[in-house]
């Protein structure tokens, strides 16, 4: 088995850390996912609709690879922790770290009003530029890339924040 590394050195990727193993159904998926492969369908069976939301945030967050396996039913996709171990070695001023668990503690309400509200802004179908989404919403970016890593709708490419396309 090879052994990889995460390696955290942005305070703002600590969202993404936290938020993949924030509820009892992603903390198992997690556990299940590190010591073997599992297909879709086994994970849906278990852990219904949530543990769905939760491979497809853990996909997104690239936390997980796949490869096909030949089953019962034929050729399945299954999934399978890309890392085996995860190093924080971060430094960010207090501001930062107060907006990033402030990121990683909001509801599931109020960063879906976040969504939202980023999804409405003019162009927010095509993507919209960070600095102008922190200042029409009046939070620091990074609190706002907090919210985007925390989400499983949106996503950061290069300076813009993209609707995530459906695979």
């Amino acid at each position: 088995m090879v052994s990889r590394i995460k390696v955290v050195n942005d305070v703002g990727e600590l969202v993404t850390i936290f938020h993949a193993a924030d509820t009892d159904v992603k903390r198992r998926l997690l556990i299940d996912l590190a010591t073997g492969w599992i297909t879709l369908p086994q994970i849906e069976e278990k852990y219904k609709i949530e543990g769905k939301r939760a491979l497809l945030y853990l996909e997104k967050i690239k936390m997980v690879e796949s490869q096909w396996l030949t089953g019962e039913r034929g050729p399945e996709k299954a999934y399978h922790t890309y890392y085996t171990n995860v190093q924080i070695n971060i430094m960010g001023g207090m501001d930062e770290l107060a907006d990033i668990v402030y990121a990683t503690t909001l509801t599931d309400e109020k960063l879906q009003e976040y969504e939202e509200k980023i999804l409405g802004m003019p162009g927010g179908s095509d993507g919209v530029f960070v600095g102008d989404a922190a200042d029409s919403l009046s939070i620091s970016q990074t609190l706002l890339r907090g919210i985007i890593r925390r989400s499983a709708v949106l996503q950061i490419k290069g300076y813009k924040i993209e609707k995530v396309t459906d695979a």
